[in-house]
């Protein structure tokens, strides 16, 4: 049985570990609030900016002619897995990279993958493989400006367009709720039929100038740009949301182990007690003896 120095120092430790993990919630509490808010905020103006561009394209024949949405025979493939800077946040970041290697191993066998990682997890790991890393936009998070993602966006973009790639998919987590992350593998380009030519429902008359064509090659820059935005939100949201779940289940681990160590801690002092007063009646029972 371990004497008491010894479990008096595992109950100060797990009472030092159980302060830092409510710490940590609190602190992901709060900056959960501000993420969540921000991909609320976005998802109806990125809902509302596709629609548009859904009527709008609908009647141009042109539109099937963007740069955005050319198919070409799929040799080479960019994968942009988004994971955070951080740990502690459970399966957040294994999650991503296992969807990453399966998407490879499924999907893209026999064509030419490369990488561009979003996040310092996601850089580490893929670093590490043989894939081609793009590097440049590993540490996004560590300053979430607009103009950053704008940066990165344009960068595949472009990089598309210039025929480096002639797919592009983006691996992240989507934000649910707090103990709910959906992985997502979505294709950024070539756009889709649905997201390029779409004949909607609701049929809006708009007045357009200076032309239909001019309007649409203006919106499909800014739509690409805002879901690569998107996205970049929602996996922001989804890490502090995992890091609250997993930090307010570390703080309920801690407290039963605590219980535990204390009963532990009490069964060993009565034990030592128990002991001493043994002595102390062999010892009387012997000097009586005399």
């Amino acid at each position: 049985m371990a004497n008491l120095k010894e479990v008096k120092q595992r109950i100060n430790s797990v009472v030092s570990t159980q302060q830092i993990t409510k710490a940590m919630k609190m602190v992901s509490a709060a900056k959960l609030r501000r993420a969540q808010d921000k991909i609320i905020q976005m998802r109806p103006f990125s809902q509302k900016l596709t629609a548009i561009l859904n009527n709008v394209s609908a009647a141009s024949e042109g539109a099937t002619d963007l740069v955005y949405a050319q198919k070409r025979e799929v040799k080479k493939v960019l994968l942009i897995p988004v994971t955070s800077d951080k740990g502690l946040c459970g399966a957040f970041n294994t999650n991503v990279i296992k969807a990453t290697n399966s998407a490879i191993r499924e999907q893209f066998s026999g064509v030419e993958v490369s990488i561009m990682p979003i996040g310092k997890k996601s850089f580490e790991y893929f670093k590490k493989t043989k894939y081609p890393i793009i590097d440049q936009f590993s540490n996004l998070f560590h300053d979430l400006a607009i103009d950053n993602i704008r940066e990165a966006a344009n960068h595949v973009m472009d990089a598309f367009v210039a025929g480096d790639f002639d797919q592009v998919f983006l691996v992240f987590n989507e934000f649910k709720n707090v103990a709910t992350q959906i992985i997502r593998t979505e294709q950024f380009l070539p756009m889709s039929a649905e997201e390029s030519v779409v004949k909607t429902t609701t049929e809006t008359d708009y007045i357009l100038e200076p032309s239909r064509e001019f309007i649409i090659q203006e919106l499909v820059p800014k739509a690409l740009r805002v879901q690569f935005y998107k996205a970049i939100l929602e996996s922001n949201a989804s890490e502090h949301g995992a890091r609250m779940t997993a930090m307010d289940k570390a703080t309920e681990n801690a407290g039963d182990l605590l219980k535990e160590l204390k009963l532990m801690y009490n069964r060993t002092r009565q034990a030592a007690i128990t002991n001493e007063i043994l002595e102390i009646v062999a010892g009387a029972e012997a000097l009586g003896g005399k």
